[in-house]
């Protein structure tokens, strides 16, 4: 049997909720994580229509990008969308569940859906966080160094970038007395023994370390496992906001402009002036991303592609970039793809579903 717990856990190894921003609120945000999965609707926005489709379909879960909660509620009477919605859920048992600054700031989530659909290559995270990572430091005997390097490996230490299993290794001599209640695995109780170790370095990213520390001490030898932890303060250049990449080849700017509005099936593009330079580099940020126009300016970007900008805010282009509005719904609504396609790679006892409700509210002539 497959809970929504189960798919929930599922999601967080890919998107683990630590990595949504503090606004969000991401995760199960109505119903019974016990729950047996019969079916999933996917959508970007939760409506009271999307929920009614779902429970036409036979399916009891939700997955949208966007999270029909984000401050709480007090009243539940159904005077707006937001509350309409979830009454419609918890009467007819359907579960939601929300992915959403968690997915952005994934290097595959939805900004790589963007930049695949333009045809980017060489991408990279276009505003890494910081305070993401941690180092663990750990002393073992020589003979079992190999057991808890690999353990680390296994729970998901020692990865930079595109490399893993990478560690630092010194060896020195450590020294301790056990004391009358101990249990060592080396040494006499009450004597001072001084043995050949090895200092063991591996990085990890903070959400992972409760995982990596029960792996080390499961495959240590020793009654007390001797450890530091430090905070860094490098850039993690797997997570953060918006995406960079490079065209295969040079394009003229207009007919980049065409391309990006065929590709991504928007009503329109709004955008900058044209500036008379060929577009190789193109910086993206799905949904409102106009708190990144520096760090698309600073990767050397020809484009900036986004949604939500305001007026004055096109001004800030300045000749340096030209921006390129796409829309909010445009810019996310390969996002229900992407859920899906993971959602399928670890699940197929039951219907996976793209929703077939248009919850778009902006309109075109």
């Amino acid at each position: 049997m497959t809970t929504i717990k189960d798919i929930a856990n599922y999601l967080e190894t890919i998107a683990p909720l630590s990595l949504q921003e503090s606004y969000d609120n991401c995760g199960l945000i109505v119903g019974d994580p016990s729950m047996e999965v019969k079916g999933i609707t996917i959508c970007l926005d939760s409506t009271e229509e999307v929920i009614m489709e779902a429970k036409k379909n036979g399916c009891n879960m939700v997955i949208a990008h966007h999270p029909i909660i984000f401050s709480g509620l007090k009243k539940l009477n159904g005077k707006n969308y937001i509350e309409r919605t979830v009454i419609a859920a918890i009467k007819n048992d359907i579960a939601i569940y929300a992915a959403h600054t968690n997915m952005d700031n994934i290097i595959d989530g939805v900004n790589r859906m963007i930049a695949d659909k333009i045809g980017l290559k060489n991408l990279q995270i276009l505003s890494p966080k910081v305070g993401l990572l941690r180092k663990l430091v750990v002393f073992c005997p020589l003979d079992h160094a190999a057991v808890v390097r690999q353990a680390l490996f296994s729970a998901g230490a020692g990865t930079i970038g595109n490399y893993d299993e990478c560690s630092f290794n010194v060896e020195g001599n450590g020294s301790f007395r056990p004391g009358e209640s101990s249990n060592p695995f080396e040494g006499v109780k009450g004597q001072t023994s001084v043995v050949h170790e090895v200092r063991i370095e591996v990085i990890y990213e903070s959400f992972k370390e409760k995982g990596i520390l029960d792996a080390m001490r499961h495959a240590h030898p020793y009654e007390e496992v001797a450890h530091d932890i430090y905070s860094l303060n490098n850039e993690y250049q797997s997570i953060g906001s918006g995406i960079v990449g490079d065209l295969p080849e040079d394009m003229d700017e207009m007919a980049f402009l065409k391309h990006v509005k065929s590709v991504m099936n928007t009503g329109v593009v709004k955008h900058t002036a044209i500036i008379g330079k060929k577009v190789k580099r193109v910086a993206i940020c799905g949904g409102s991303g106009s708190f990144l126009l520096n760090e698309a300016l600073k990767s050397g970007s020809q484009v900036f592609i986004t949604a939500d900008y305001k007026y004055h805010q096109f001004f800030d282009a300045d000749g340096k970039i030209i921006i390129a509005d796409i829309g909010h719904f445009e810019s996310e609504q390969f996002t229900m793809d992407l859920f899906k396609s993971f959602i399928l790679k670890k699940f197929s006892k039951f219907a996976v579903r793209l929703t077939e409700v248009k919850t778009n509210p902006v309109n075109y002539l």
